[in-house]
């Protein structure tokens, strides 16, 4: 497994609210997380700090030697986990009134893989060079465009697209989607806060993927170069992880 992480505050925003991890145990499974936090006074970088640290905790010492199902449901409490101590700490201190974060996170093993997510930060696994998204953002505008009220291009510029439907810590019982995929030599899987899929292009995405003189470094870079170019409106954080031969975190 080949790892690459990358973190940007953008060209607009004065903190950086987004927080990633990934890392590889010894016994072979692999960690993701990313984290876009919310909040009024600085609270969405304690609150996605907060959901990265207590993942961590959780997941950390686990062994490879789970079916995917239990890996289903530990990485489902470990999101759980981490909501009760975010929603604990907004709600025993005034400053933290309201925040929140997205989660999207990743447990991988050699043949198969678990995701968990709630928000609009992203999945998606590029194979046999087809890029597929493997979340559905919960969002106001995805809602619309679910129920025809709105086309899937009307959504891109719609004024209330980051509306979430459902966050991290914002609520005291809160639902995780997850769901299984194959994982194969080759395939690559990209974690992403909405600082880059409301900024990057899935053509743009895969073009980037499609570059054989990049390394993974190179194409997180890339990623985290094409939002900035395209206005850095938002933080942008990536996290790719290649089912490679050789195993490699590169910072």
């Amino acid at each position: 497994m080949k790892v690459a992480y990358r973190s940007d505050i953008g060209r607009i925003r004065l903190v950086n609210e987004d927080r990633g991890w990934a890392e590889q145990s010894e016994t072979g499974l692999a960690f993701a997380i990313v984290a876009d936090g919310m909040g009024g006074h600085q609270a969405g970088d304690v609150a996605s700090q907060l959901a990265i640290d207590t993942f961590r905790e959780v997941l950390q010492g686990t062994t490879a030697a789970h079916s995917l199902d239990e890996r289903k449901v530990l990485i489902r409490q470990a999101i759980l986990q981490a909501n009760e101590v975010v929603f604990d700490m907004a709600s025993r201190n005034d400053q933290y009134h309201n925040m929140g974060t997205t989660v999207v996170a990743a447990l991988l093993q050699t043949e198969n893989g678990v995701i968990g997510h709630i928000g609009d930060s992203r999945a998606y696994k590029w194979r046999d060079g087809v890029l597929s998204q493997l979340t559905e953002d919960h969002t106001l505008v995805n809602e619309l465009v679910k129920s025809g009220q709105i086309t899937s291009e009307e959504a891109i510029n719609h004024p209330r697209r980051n509306v979430l439907t459902r966050a991290l810590g914002t609520d005291a019982q809160v639902e995780v989607d997850v769901r299984g995929i194959p994982w194969a030599p080759g395939d690559l899987l990209l974690l992403c806060s909405d600082g880059l899929t409301n900024m990057v292009s899935v053509q743009e995405m895969t073009e980037t993927f499609l570059l054989d003189e990049l390394d993974l470094d190179g194409k997180a870079d890339r990623l985290v170069q094409l939002a900035l170019q395209a206005g850095g409106d938002d933080n942008i954080t990536v996290v790719l992880m290649h089912h490679a031969e050789d195993t490699k975190q590169e910072e």
